[in-house]
């Protein structure tokens, strides 16, 4: 390998590591694709597997191109890492039904999709900063895929969740019903409190509502008086004087 300086070094780094994981995770989705049986997303998991292969071709081709090195060395080690993560999830869901064992590979590959995201994002990151626009663009690209096979994988966590919990709980001890049952029961005592009133509170409720009623008509009064003695103190109107020249009868 020649020698790189700081920054290429650097790039090399990052973009082996993610080498790593795709070639990782290329053996890991083959396993779980044998193991899936809803359609729709072991379709997806094959789609996926092609895009793992395809971003590790992409990110070989770049290492080599900034000089790196030791490429063969790397898909050595990260198959021998595959092969136990792979085994790893297959020993874990022995003796579950077939919708979690589905749910827990969902729930691996979730995982492993945002690693790969966090990789790629630091990638594309550290190119922007020491002028690799190459590089750049490929991270971006690359953990874009992820980013929409994180999502597909949340919904099917979702759906996979739902189907073990109608495989496993029987319908009278899901939420729902115990829920409404509940909140049903907390509601009953309140409206039976309100319903035993006794005619006393009822008296008592009544009284503290008319000193209001008092008030008002006390101000209406203070207004009635207060008029009264604005129009005393107005003077009398003055009579017309008499016209002048006016004869005596």
């Amino acid at each position: 390998m020649a020698d790189l300086n700081e920054r290429d070094a650097k790039l090399v780094q990052y973009l082996t590591e993610a080498y790593g994981k795709e070639r990782e995770l290329e053996t890991a989705l083959q396993a779980h694709i044998g193991l899936t049986t809803k359609p729709a997303y072991k379709k997806r998991l094959k789609q996926h597997l092609k895009e793992t292969k395809s971003h590790a071709k992409q990110v070989e081709r770049r290492i080599k191109k900034l000089g790196g090195g030791g490429v063969a060395q790397t898909i050595q080690t990260a198959v021998g890492k595959a092969t136990a993560v792979a085994k790893g999830p297959l020993h874990a869901i022995r003796g579950d039904g077939e919708a979690e064992k589905m749910l827990k590979n969902a729930k691996t590959e979730y995982f492993n999709e945002h690693e790969e995201i966090a990789t790629y994002l630091a990638i594309e990151t550290l190119a922007e900063k020491v002028g690799d626009k190459e590089t750049a663009k490929l991270a971006r690209e690359i953990r874009r895929d992820e980013e929409r096979m994180a999502q597909f994988l949340a919904g099917q966590i979702k759906s996979l969740t739902v189907a073990v919990v109608q495989e496993d709980v029987p319908r009278a001890q899901r939420s729902a019903g115990a829920s409404s049952s509940s909140s049903s029961r907390k509601k009953a005592p309140k409206a039976a409190a309100k319903k035993r009133a006794t005619p006393k509170q009822t008296a008592k409720k009544s009284a503290a509502k008319k000193p209001v009623a008092k008030k008002t008509a006390a101000k209406k009064q203070t207004a009635k008086s207060a008029a009264k003695k604005t129009a005393a103190k107005k003077p009398a109107a003055k009579k017309p004087a008499a016209k002048k020249g006016a004869t005596k009868k």
